[in-house]
C-alpha cells in the first residue's frame, strides 16, 4: 500500500496547525468538521505516527507533527509554485522565446518588433537567430528554436504554420532600362530578362520564380547575390532587373539608391509572411500573440 499522503490531507493538517482548532480549520477548508477530522486521522494512520494531541479545548502538534507540518507546508508551496509556472507559460510574453528569422525579413521587421516588445513586455526575452530557411527549420526540428518568422510556403514535416500577411513584389530596374517607361508589369515581361536573384538556398529566390510562374530557363542569371543590398546596387548600375519585397521597399533598403520601381498588374505577385512551429507545441498561444504584434508593426 502506498504511503504517499494526498494534497487534501496535507491541507487539512496545515489548517488545523494554523487554527489550533478543528472547527475553525474546517471552516477555512470549506468542509465539515467531521470530514476534516477524518482526513487528518487518515493521514496519521497512513504515516503511522500521532501528529496532534487533542484535548477538549485545544489541539497541539506533537514533535513529529511539527516536522511533518514544516515539510507539508514546503511541499504545498512547491506545488503552488509549479502551478504558477505552468499558468505563466500559458500567458503570452512571459519567460523567453527563441525565434529564427530569414535575412530577407529580419532587417525590415525586427527593429520595430523588438522596440515594441521592450516597451510593452520588458520582462519578455526574445532571442533571435538569423539564417536561411532550411537551416532554421532544421534547428526548429532539433528543438534549438521555438518558432520561425519566414516566408511561406516552405516544405517541412510535423509543423504548424500561420500566415500573418501578404508581402507584394515590386519590379525594380535602372532608369536607363527599356522597361522603365512601363506603368505596371506582367510576369511575362520578365522572360528573357537579366534577372538578379539571391543565390540558391534563399527562399526569396524560389518565391519570386513561383509567384511569376517562371523557371530558371526562362530568364538569364548574370549574377547571384547573398544579400538584397548587393542586388539593389547591381540594379542601380544597370546590370539587370529584380523583384523586391514590399517590406524592403518601404524599409531602409533603398536609402541613397535611385532605381525605378513598378507595381505588378496582378495582385497575386507576392509572398506570404508567417510563423512556423512544431506541431502540438504547448506555446502556440505565445506564437500567435507574437504574430499579432509582427503583423501590427509591419
Amino acid at each position: 500500500m502506498s504511503r504517499q499522503p494526498t494534497l487534501k490531507q496535507l491541507r487539512y493538517l496545515l489548517a488545523v496547525a494554523d487554527a489550533g482548532h478543528f472547527g475553525q480549520a474546517a471552516k477555512a477548508c470549506f468542509v465539515s468538521q467531521s470530514t476534516l477530522s477524518a482526513g487528518v486521522s487518515e493521514l496519521e494512520d497512513l504515516l503511522g505516527v500521532v501528529l496532534l494531541e487533542r484535548t477538549s479545548r485545544t489541539v497541539l502538534l506533537t514533535d513529529i507533527g511539527q516536522e511533518v507540518v514544516r515539510r507539508a507546508r514546503a511541499t504545498l508551496l512547491d506545488i503552488e509554485d509549479m502551478i504558477a509556472v505552468c499558468d505563466a507559460s500559458q500567458k503570452p510574453f512571459t519567460g523567453r522565446l527563441r525565434m529564427g528569422v530569414i535575412p530577407t525579413i529580419a532587417p525590415f521587421v525586427l527593429p520595430s518588433l523588438m522596440k515594441r516588445l521592450r516597451e510593452e513586455h520588458p520582462d519578455f526575452k526574445l532571442l533571435v537567430k538569423e539564417d536561411l530557411s532550411g537551416h532554421l527549420v532544421e534547428a526548429l526540428n532539433k528543438g534549438d528554436l521555438d518558432v520561425l518568422l519566414l516566408a511561406l510556403p516552405f516544405d517541412s514535416e510535423n509543423v504548424d504554420t500561420e500566415v500573418l500577411y501578404e508581402d507584394k513584389f515590386w519590379f525594380a530596374c535602372a532608369h536607363s532600362h527599356s522597361l522603365h517607361q512601363r506603368d505596371s508589369m506582367l510576369p511575362d515581361d520578365l522572360r528573357g530578362q537579366d534577372l538578379l536573384l539571391l543565390e540558391d538556398g534563399h527562399c526569396l529566390r524560389d518565391h519570386v520564380l513561383e509567384a511569376c510562374n517562371l523557371e530558371l530557363k526562362d530568364v538569364s542569371l548574370p549574377f547571384q547575390a547573398t544579400s538584397l543590398n548587393t542586388i539593389v546596387q547591381m540594379v542601380a548600375s544597370g546590370i539587370g532587373v529584380t523583384l523586391l519585397p514590399d517590406m524592403a521597399v518601404h524599409g531602409s533598403l533603398l536609402a541613397g539608391v535611385d532605381i525605378s520601381l513598378k507595381p505588378f498588374a496582378a495582385e497575386a505577385i507576392s509572398r506570404n509572411i508567417g510563423l512556423m512551429w512544431r506541431k502540438k507545441s504547448p506555446r502556440a498561444l505565445d506564437y500567435r500573440a507574437l504574430g499579432e504584434i509582427v503583423a501590427a508593426t509591419r
